[in-house]
């Protein structure tokens, strides 16, 4: 299993650039980082910085969306980073919840998530499209420099992973089909074990081998003997899982979904986005301490360990810690130190 980090660019860029080179050092091979630009820093500027004070690592984002930005702009982005970074970039999409809902707008449609990730991997890897009635490409983002007439003499094969945010059968579907990797935000097996009976539906259902299929579980984490306070500082996390959950429950019927997603957000009260991810936010007061439990991983190295263990054994891929809770480089040196080489993770073997 490999091991991620993704960052919410609340804190000053210098300090993300130095948890990023942090994180590769001590073995980490993926950073992600968060796109909502009203609530923190745009992620692009950032990313870049990333590239280029890292050597090995992938980047990306965790999540964008298909309204935040021309999927034109956002393919161009990813295409700049991928020159500069040596094509170590990820598109890491969802269908949008804190950049839509800060401006109070909701989030897109399954099917504009599905257009806007197929063409966005398209223009940013230099093949043409139609968009808007009108034949888009970026010929200078073809990493085999074909230029104009890469469509005819490119290699067939998109050099740009896709991820795709989901939680419903209908996205899990989608994301079986199209994408390259799952983005799952929990660490709670079962929960993991439900996604992924429908991500390889969808997968057999396009003819693709689920295996081929790479599984992400993202949250946070906290290593400590004191479970309470442990438990506090990453409370936050079940409370912003709940903004999909109360998303799912108005799209399908509640016995459709399973009761350890669904049942905890019947004491929830509501959801401030300008408190969003934010530690001891008044979002996380309905969050009891068994939900934390099953969706973060908290508690002594021995338990960081169990956990992650069991998670690889249902096929996740990749653990990507929400790395935001307070004691950052404290979080990543025992990581480095004590859990990620126990499972041969390094990020200097790419």
């Amino acid at each position: 299993m490999e091991f991620a980090i993704t960052l919410k660019l609340d804190m000053p860029p210098t300090r993300s650039v130095a948890l990023t080179k942090q994180a590769e050092e001590v073995g980490f091979r993926y950073a992600w980082v968060f796109d909502s630009h009203v609530l923190w820093q745009d992620p692009y500027p950032l990313l870049t910085l990333m590239a280029h004070h890292t050597q090995h690592m992938r980047l990306g984002t965790c999540v964008t969306n298909p309204a935040v930005r021309d999927l034109t702009v956002t393919a161009s982005s990813l295409a700049t980073l991928n020159l500069i970074s040596g094509g170590r970039m990820d598109l890491g999409i969802g269908r949008g919840d804190s950049s839509r809902r800060v401006l109070g707008k909701k989030p897109t449609t399954l099917a504009d998530l599905e257009v806007a990730a197929l063409k966005i991997r398209a223009l940013a890897t230099g093949r043409p499209v139609s968009h808007e009635e009108q034949t888009v490409q970026l010929p200078w983002a073809c990493q085999d420099s074909c230029g104009p007439a890469c469509a005819e003499n490119c290699h067939p094969e998109p050099t740009m992973p896709i991820w795709i945010a989901a939680y419903g059968p209908k996205a899990l579907h989608l994301t079986g089909r199209i994408a390259d990797g799952v983005i799952l935000q929990f660490a709670d097996p079962a929960l993991i074990k439900w996604c992924l009976g429908f991500l390889h539906e969808g997968a057999r259902a396009a003819g693709r081998d689920p295996a081929s299929i790479k599984v992400m579980a993202a949250a946070p984490v906290w290593v400590a003997d004191d479970l309470a306070y442990a438990r506090d500082q990453v409370r936050w996390f079940p409370a912003l899982v709940s903004n999909h959950v109360v998303d799912l429950l108005a799209r399908y019927d509640q016995a459709m979904l399973p009761p350890e997603l669904t049942q905890y957000v019947s004491a929830r009260a509501g959801y401030d986005y300008q408190k969003h991810a934010e530690v001891g936010s008044s979002n996380a007061a309905f969050v009891t301490d068994d939900v934390v439990d099953r969706f973060c991983i908290v508690g002594p190295v021995e338990e960081h360990r169990r956990r992650l263990h069991e998670l690889a054994a249902l096929g996740v891929h990749q653990f990507n810690i929400y790395l935001m809770s307070g004691e950052e480089e404290a979080c990543l040196e025992v990581y480095g130190r004590q859990i990620v080489p126990a499972f041969g993770s390094a990020s200097k073997s790419v």
